[in-house]
């Protein structure tokens, strides 16, 4: 099974790059320009097939892909016929477009896997179905339930195990969590609750008891709920996926301002023998080997170890489509800031009254490019023997 989530993980993978380069792809056809090759991988071609005027084909290295459009720098020779369809002749607006294309994919595919995880996959959660009705509300971790002990509202007022939850003071809520708020907010207040109790709905009036919590009075009522996988409808899918697209870019920005402070400990988890850190740096292999994990662990049902997967390839996502956005050469929002600078000297220029500037040279940044790339390069390597040699390990 172990196989099975990695091969899963690599096709998502390749699919992702496969729809990011389709972002390029379309975009440059919809404005006119021309793109001679679209293929997935780097290295020794081993397949192609030629649609139109563009070579479609898959290369050795699986380890990204790439989109050709003529004319991508100034110094490109460019027969005639191919001159009016360069990349640097279409208008800023345009070259963002086909720049940005990209990581605006990452993110669309990110979140409608999400919705997909929260309509129809389903997350494992806290239900309103009552598992245990306490004996007793114990006023500290080491109480035993006895005659002096607070009596559990819920034993009081007849709540019994196999009961549902399914409103409180007349409303309903699509997550135990909400009621929990409720519930803890209202010691000393009756509190006027609805149960199904196999199909009959009745109603009861409780009063939670007041309990301590970190320094803090709390209302308990003397239930523990089972645990369950939730789905939701359309709307309300689609607002969590858009609050946890937030979530996962805020993490990630995060993650990424404090990656420097990170590596140090990499390199010691790497070649140190200390433990690695799952809440760390991990690479490609490293996020391969947790799929295959997830998908050999007996600890998760069919539905949850699904539900996980779609979240790491959402996750993975979301966070490439970031990353791409950083304004770094060779990165596409480095290119999208070098667009942008021609921009504005062409604005400046239109106010002096003076002819348009030629597009900048990216190549004139080649030495700056050439220090991001060996970065990068140095950190997925890093990144790769710590996968290796120390990898993360889940604790299911």
């Amino acid at each position: 099974m172990m196989i099975v989530g990695i091969l899963a993980f690599a096709v998502a993978l390749l699919l992702s790059v496969m729809i990011h380069e389709a972002g390029h792809y379309l975009t440059a056809k919809k404005f006119g320009m021309k793109v001679t090759e679209f293929f997935l991988g780097f290295g020794q071609k081993i397949w192609s097939f030629t649609r139109g005027e563009t070579e479609f084909g898959l290369k050795a290295i699986p380890a990204g892909g790439y989109c050709k459009i003529v004319g991508m720098t100034p110094r490109e020779e460019l027969s005639p016929a191919d001159a009016d369809r360069a990349f640097i002749k279409a208008t800023v607006g345009q070259r963002l477009i086909v720049l940005g294309a990209g990581s605006f994919l990452h993110f669309v595919l990110g979140f409608v896997l999400l919705i997909i995880l929260f309509s129809s996959v389903g997350i494992t959660s806290l239900t309103n179905k009552v598992e245990r009705v306490s004996e007793c509300i114990p006023q500290t971790s080491t109480e035993v339930c006895s005659p002096q002990s607070v009596p559990s509202p819920a034993k009081v007022v007849g709540v019994k195990a196999g009961d549902k939850i399914v409103k409180v003071n007349g409303l309903s809520y699509d997550e135990w969590s909400e009621v929990v708020t409720v519930i803890r907010s209202s010691a000393g207040k009756q509190l006027d609750i609805t149960i199904d109790r196999n199909g009959t709905l009745i109603d009861l009036l409780i009063t939670p008891a007041s309990r301590l919590l970190d320094g803090q009075t709390i209302g308990v009522i003397g239930v523990v709920n089972e645990i369950g996988t939730i789905t939701y409808g359309p709307i309300t899918a689609v607002t969590k996926a858009a609050i946890f697209t937030g979530e996962i870019l805020q993490n990630s920005v995060t993650a990424l301002i404090s990656l420097p402070s990170k590596i140090p400990d990499l390199i010691n988890q790497t070649f140190g023998n200390q433990e690695r850190d799952p809440e760390g740096l991990v690479g490609v292999v490293g996020v391969a080997r947790v799929s295959g994990e997830t998908a050999e662990t007996k600890a998760l049902t069919t539905r949850e170890k699904i539900a996980t997967f779609i979240l790491i390839i959402a996750s993975l996502n979301i966070f490439v489509g970031m990353f791409n956005l950083l304004p770094l050469l060779p990165l596409d929002g480095g290119h999208m800031a070098v667009a942008i600078a021609d921009g504005v000297r062409n604005t400046r220029a239109k106010a002096k009254g003076l002819a348009k500037p030629a597009p900048f040279d990216v190549e004139r940044l080649t030495p700056i490019t050439m220090v991001v790339f060996v970065v990068m390069a140095s950190l997925s390597l890093l990144l790769l023997t710590a996968d290796i040699l120390n990898p993360i390990r889940l604790n299911f």
